[in-house]
C-alpha cells in the first residue's frame, strides 16, 4: 500500500511540475527533475505491467501443457522474476550508463556527380542538444571540445539548444561559439526555440558570437570551385505545407544543401531542389527496441527517418542525427547521444 502511495505521489508531482504555476515555486533543475522522475516511473511502471503480464502468461501456458512439476514450477519463477528485474535494469542503464556514452559517428554521404572540390569535405553536426537539468554546460562543452577534434570543414547546429524557456541559452550559445571549422558555424532552429519562443534572441545573440542560424535564408560557401549553397529554416509543423517557398532559397549551378530540425520534409526538400538535406529532431529513437527484428521507438510514429542515411530513387539523401540531449525522460536506449561527421564522396 505504501509504494502505490508513494507512486501516485510522484506521478502526481511530476504532472502538476507542467505548470508554471506550481514550477516556479521550485528551483529549475528541482522542477526539471520532478518531471522526469515522474516520467521515468511512469515508463518503468509500464514496463513492468507488461512483464509481469507476459510471465504469468508463459506461466499459464506452461502448466496447462506440462502439468505441476516442482522443477518447472521453479524455472518458471526464475523466469518471471528475470522478466519483472528487466525493465528495471535497462532503465537503469539508459539513464546511468547509454545517456552519457557520447561518441563521434562517421558517416559518408555519397553524392551522385558531387564537385571535385567538394569530395572529402567534413561537416560537423551537432543537434538537439536540450541544455537542461538532464545535460549540464560541461557535458555540452566536452561535445564541442569532440567536435572540434575532427577539424571539420563547416560545422552545423541543426535545433532543439534548450527544452523550455527556463533553460540556460546563454550558456549554451557560449558553448556553441567555441566550435571551430574552416568555412564557419551555421544552424537552423528546432521546435523547442519555438516552443520557448527564443528563435529572435538566439539568432541575433548567435549572430554576436559568430553563428549564423538561417531563418528561411540561405548563405553561399566556397570551396575551391565549388560552391555549396546552404539553406536552412525554422521547424516545420506537421500541420502546415511543408517548405512553402523553399525553393527560392537554391542556388543553380550549385551543390545545395537544406537544414531542417525535422527529418519528415524530406521527400519535399527533394522536390524543391535540395539533394542533401541534414535533420535531428529524433533522438534516434531515444528509447528503442528491437522485437522480432522491428524497430519499437515512439518516433516512428511520426516520420520514417529515424536514425542514419536515407535515400530518394533520384538519389538525394538525409542524414538525421540522435543528437546529444534527451527530452521528457533522461534516458536512452538503443539510441546513444552523437556528434555527427559527415563526409561528402562523389560517386
Amino acid at each position: 500500500m505504501a509504494a502505490w502511495t508513494a507512486s501516485l505521489l510522484v506521478l502526481a508531482l511530476g504532472f502538476l511540475l507542467r505548470f508554471g504555476r506550481v514550477a516556479r515555486h521550485f528551483p529549475v533543475w528541482a522542477a526539471g527533475w520532478g518531471r522526469g522522475v515522474a516520467m521515468l516511473w511512469a515508463f518503468l511502471s509500464v514496463l513492468m505491467a507488461a512483464a509481469y503480464a507476459l510471465g504469468w502468461l508463459i506461466s499459464r501456458v506452461a502448466e496447462r501443457s506440462n502439468g505441476h512439476s516442482p522443477a518447472r514450477r521453479r524455472f518458471l519463477g526464475a523466469v518471471r522474476w528475470a522478466l519483472l528485474g528487466a525493465p528495471a535494469v535497462a532503465t537503469g542503464y539508459g539513464t546511468f550508463v547509454q545517456r552519457f556514452r557520447l561518441s563521434v559517428r562517421e558517416q559518408n554521404i555519397p553524392v551522385p556527380g558531387l564537385p571535385h572540390d567538394l569530395h572529402g569535405l567534413r561537416v560537423a553536426q551537432l543537434t538537439d542538444i536540450h541544455l537542461s537539468p538532464f545535460l549540464s554546460v560541461r557535458e555540452l562543452e566536452r561535445a564541442v571540445e569532440m567536435a572540434n577534434e575532427t577539424r571539420p570543414h563547416l560545422a552545423l547546429v541543426t535545433g532543439d539548444l534548450i527544452t523550455t524557456s527556463d533553460d540556460p541559452l546563454d550558456d549554451c550559445l557560449l558553448a556553441l561559439a567555441r566550435l571551430q571549422a574552416d568555412a564557419g558555424v551555421f544552424g537552423c532552429m528546432g521546435n523547442h526555440e519555438i516552443y520557448a519562443e527564443t528563435e529572435e534572441y538566439t539568432q541575433v545573440e548567435g549572430a554576436r558570437l559568430g553563428m549564423r542560424f538561417l531563418r528561411r535564408q540561405s548563405e553561399l560557401l566556397r570551396f575551391g570551385s565549388a560552391d555549396l549553397n546552404l539553406a536552412g529554416v525554422d521547424y516545420q509543423h506537421f500541420n502546415h505545407p511543408y517548405l512553402v517557398g523553399a525553393e527560392t532559397l537554391t542556388v543553380p549551378g550549385a551543390f545545395n544543401v537544406l537544414l531542417s530540425h525535422n527529418p519528415d520534409v524530406f521527400p519535399v526538400a527533394v522536390a524543391k531542389g535540395f539533394p542533401l538535406t541534414i535533420a535531428g529532431h529524433t533522438h534516434g529513437g531515444q528509447v528503442r527496441v528491437e522485437i522480432l527484428r522491428q524497430d519499437l521507438n515512439v518516433a516512428r510514429f511520426f516520420t520514417r527517418y529515424v536514425d542514419g542515411l536515407y535515400h530518394s530513387k533520384d538519389g538525394s539523401s538525409i542524414f538525421v542525427s540522435r543528437g546529444i540531449g534527451t527530452i521528457a525522460i533522461p534516458a536512452r536506449l538503443g539510441a546513444p547521444p552523437e556528434i555527427a561527421l559527415l563526409k561528402l564522396c562523389r560517386t
